[in-house]
């Protein structure tokens, strides 16, 4: 575990305090569609509020040009959203760190809360300016960062405003970091790591550190005909990274060396075409016609899969086994989502991303034991690197 400053060691009472958070939320016709973030912060913001606290929000929604005001990237509906969550009036800035933002922290009495406008109308905030991190810092007298989703960002919100005030992780980011770093530094074995997506590019440094760290890696999704080319398969149409076989060949060969079972699929749905009402057919890997593509693992590599699952004493999954949004190609990815959450014996991790998308879908989130809700920051810290919003919470050593 990261030895990090956390809010159970804060004395929050009467303190203005600017929490990081994320609420980068989809929205519809001007309303939350899906609530999983802003409910991930709560805890959070609750003790805060409990503790006295005049409790300060920061977010970004979206990917505004970060040359000011675009309604459609507005937090004010998160605000109004928040309200009801909270029980509680929930007060917007309609800046971020100008008049309105700081009249409205200055008026707060101790368990109100304010949430300021979106951090990424000004460009500032991306480019972790210091000018822009130190007015931010002036709002408040302590700084808790609980947005573990961009932590792996050096932003002013996320790592600049640290330099300035003293800072303490939050609930949800204590949890993320915990328990991932606990995954990867002490699993309960067999240890099993699933691996999908669409291209090994985008993977190899988490395929790297896992095989150091996993009993068993599967491997699905898109990138896995890169795989299946690394052995000597022709894979017909589907996607592919040609550049990549040689390396996909040595991890193979690590594998092989390290004593790690690395499993890839025997059989695979196959289509003329990418559509829902494209012809398909179930094939062995060393049948994959010409003019066709893969889509999906088949029933016989989802039932090696689910077994291995099955044996784990600790799983962690990232990436789809297939095009798993189209009712065609789910099955892999479904029969995946049911191996894991059959393992009750097992500490079952889903790395944020698609994986995430795939277990709501199916309706089986509430049967993992943890769900991340940061994929390209989980990935990060799997794969071994330094994520600038942890590191500015570490406690400095005595």
């Amino acid at each position: 575990m990261v030895d990090i400053a956390t809010i159970d060691s804060l004395d929050a009472a009467g303190k203005k305090v600017l929490v990081r958070v994320d609420f980068n939320v989809p929205l519809k016709d001007g309303a939350v569609a899906d609530d999983t973030r802003i409910r991930a912060a709560l805890p959070t913001i609750q003790k805060l509020v409990n503790d006295g606290a005049k409790v300060i929000l920061m977010s970004h929604l979206g990917r505004p040009a970060g040359t000011g005001y675009e309604e459609a990237y507005s937090l004010a509906p998160v605000a109004a959203y928040l309200d009801g969550l909270l029980g509680t009036d929930v007060a917007f800035a309609q800046d971020t760190i100008g008049e309105d933002a700081q009249a409205k922290a200055a008026a707060l009495e101790n368990g109100q809360v304010l949430l300021l406008e979106n951090l990424r109308f000004d460009k500032r905030e991306k480019k972790n300016d210091p000018e822009f991190a130190r007015a931010l810092a002036d709002l408040a007298e302590v700084y808790v960062n609980d947005a573990f989703g961009t932590a792996h960002r050096a932003h002013a919100s996320t790592a600049g405003v640290a330099d300035f005030l003293p800072a303490y992780a939050g609930y949800l980011m204590q949890r993320e970091v915990g328990t991932l770093t606990g995954m990867l530094d002490n699993p309960k074995r067999p240890f099993v790591a699933i691996l999908g997506g669409s291209k090994v590019s985008d993977k190899i440094k988490v395929i790297d550190a896992l095989l150091d760290k996993a009993d068993v890696l599967i491997i699905g999704g898109g990138m896995c005909f890169t795989f299946l080319l690394a052995q000597g398969y022709s894979v017909g149409t589907s996607l592919k990274e040609e550049d990549w076989v040689e390396r996909a060949a040595q991890m193979m060969q690590k594998a092989k060396d390290k004593g790690v079972k690395l499993l890839l699929p025997v059989d695979v749905v196959v289509a003329d075409k990418f559509a829902e009402d494209a012809d398909i057919a179930t094939v062995t890997v060393d049948a994959i016609p010409d003019d066709m593509m893969g889509l999906d693992i088949g029933p016989d590599t989802a039932a090696i899969y689910s077994e291995a699952i099955g044996g784990a004493a600790t799983v962690f999954w990232n990436g789809p086994m297939g095009v798993f949004e189209m009712k065609p190609f789910e099955a892999g990815t479904l029969a995946v989502a049911n191996a894991v959450a059959e393992n009750k014996q097992a500490d079952t991790i889903i790395g944020g991303g698609d994986s995430v998308a795939a277990v709501n879908k199916f309706h089986l989130a509430d049967q993992m034991t943890f769900i991340s809700t940061g994929g390209g920051a989980s990935m990060e810290l799997v794969q071994g690197e330094a994520l600038p919003g942890v590191e500015a919470l570490k406690v400095p050593l005595a």
